[in-house]
């Protein structure tokens, strides 16, 4: 079904093994209206999260807000701090322990929770999933499988839920499997699988992405799903029922090129370096863009062809949007507009 490809190693940048470093990059990603996109966009423009933090405050005024919520230092220690006290660590986007199949998706998450061994993310995996009410034959199929692939020599990913997602992790324990959770790194949900969210801590791996202390919520679960699908070679769809989070799993596999299996019962723009832009050729075409954007998702290459604009120019508006709160990023590199009410916003300004 699977083969097992060569893993290489990448370099560790150097300026990520730094603390100092690292507390800037969560300061980064636990501001006001900084997702995996735009976090990314940031550091490939501005070099170092401590320059994308300098930046912020320009960012949002031209973008049409006064103040933007800028995560403070001693938060972030504090953060770091619970980790440990969890006995859980972070792993940066760009680290070697960080998977080369996340790091290669446009919203791949910049830092993730993880407790047990990191190693497993740099192993080759695949993805269970399936229906939490699966039937007794679907649990003992999704077991075996699960066993006999990490017999294989595959890390078994799934998301810790009933049913197929149990028998998935129980099968593969043995051998490596890794536990996606939809809230924080020490969430614990359903609360029917503590001890075996426990053995997997010690035997196998947790990850999260979701900040240490939240309580998971129902938009969490597809956030978390494309971590699944995305660290994975291919998923595995056991007795999913229609419009479950299993399907939802499925699409954003198919949407990251994986491979999708059943049981039954758009491109992003490269960012790499941008020129600098002045402010003048940025004001001219901040109108062209906000016209052209609406509440329905549009896609990035189609503005720039719409708004005759470069990618630099276009990027950096998005940005400014997005710091705002004003832009919504969508699936297949597309974004919408949201339009502000006034009233709201002088109210949450003022307090």
């Amino acid at each position: 079904m699977f083969a097992v490809p060569e893993i290489h190693a990448e370099t560790t940048p150097s300026n990520i093994s730094d603390n100092d470093e690292l507390i800037a990059r969560l300061r980064l990603l636990r501001s006001e209206n900084i997702g995996p996109i735009t976090y990314h966009q940031l550091i490939a423009r501005y070099g170092t999260a401590h320059a994308a933090l300098d930046a912020l405050p320009s960012l949002a005024r031209r973008g049409g807000r006064s103040t933007l919520r800028i995560a403070s230092y001693r938060e972030a220690q504090e953060e770091l701090k619970m980790l440990k006290r969890t006995g859980a660590r972070l792993i940066a986007h760009g680290e070697p322990e960080y998977p080369d199949s996340l790091a290669t998706m446009p919203d791949a998450p910049p830092l993730i929770s993880s407790i047990g061994n990191a190693e497993l993310l740099r192993r080759p995996c695949v993805a269970m999933v399936g229906a939490r009410n699966a039937s007794g034959a679907g649990v003992r199929f999704a077991r075996t499988l699960a066993a006999e692939l990490g017999e294989a020599g595959f890390t078994v990913v799934s998301g810790l839920a009933r049913g197929i997602d149990t028998a998935a992790h129980t099968g593969a324990l043995e051998f490596a499997t890794i536990a996606v959770l939809a809230g924080g790194i020490d969430s614990i949900y359903p609360p029917e699988n503590d001890i075996l969210q426990g053995r997997i801590a010690a035997e196998g791996l947790l990850v999260a992405e979701q900040k240490i202390g939240t309580r998971f919520k129902a938009r969490h679960f597809p956030t978390r799903n494309r971590l699944i699908s995305g660290s994975s070679l291919g998923v595995i769809i056991i007795e999913a029922a229609p419009r479950s989070g299993s399907l939802i799993t499925a699409r954003c596999a198919l949407e990251q090129g994986r491979e999708v299996f059943a049981v039954p019962g758009s491109p992003a723009l490269p960012v790499t370096e941008m020129p600098i832009i002045g402010d003048e050729e940025l004001a001219k075409s901040r109108h062209r863009v906000t016209v052209a954007l609406g509440p329905t998702p549009v896609a990035v290459d189609e503005l720039l062809r719409q708004c005759h604009l470069t990618p630099p120019v276009l990027l950096t508006i998005l940005l400014e949007l997005e710091t705002t709160g004003r832009l919504h990023r969508h699936p297949g590199n597309r974004v919408s507009f949201f339009v502000i009410n006034p009233f709201t916003l002088r109210r949450s300004v003022n307090g």
